[in-house]
């Protein structure tokens, strides 16, 4: 059986698998929650003549109602644009640019400024909230031996 693979070992090449995409999910719930205020970024050059040209589709295809096809014909559309034809798309893009720029200044300026706030109004002091934890785990062994 030179270079077969025994049934066992598929088995436990498959087990690493699960093992490996299991450890990326718990690496997600890691992440920081997205913040509903922080403004969204701008639209690029394509997009925003994407959602002119949506319209103009729409209106010339009614029955279609294919995203796929209104995308693809909208990609093709902006190959085949010359530089002079795509530039009020692109100054509109420039514009909506800077217009996120200076939200986030203010933004992340207010974020600057808020964790001073948050740790000036906490109630409850680092060892009652470790206090707490150990009442929890205390009340947690107590019911494992019970089990046995």
């Amino acid at each position: 059986m030179k270079g077969g693979k025994s049934k066992s070992d598929t088995k436990s090449s498959r087990l690493a698998v699960n093992k490996k995409s299991s450890a990326k999910a718990g690496k997600k719930s890691g992440k920081a929650a997205k913040d509903p205020n922080k403004p969204k970024r701008p639209a690029s050059a394509f997009f925003v003549f994407m959602e002119e040209f949506r319209e103009q589709y729409k209106k010339e295809h009614p029955k279609n109602k294919s995203v796929a096809a209104v995308g693809k014909a909208g990609g093709d559309k902006w190959k085949s644009l010359s530089d002079a034809e795509k530039a009020p798309y692109i100054a509109k893009a420039e514009k909506r640019k800077v217009e996120y720029e200076k939200n986030m200044k203010a933004y992340t300026k207010r974020q600057a400024e808020a964790p001073k706030e948050e740790e000036s109004e906490s109630e409850k002091s680092v060892s009652e909230v470790n206090d707490e934890e150990d009442e929890d785990d205390e009340e947690g062994s107590g019911e494992e031996e019970d089990d046995d």
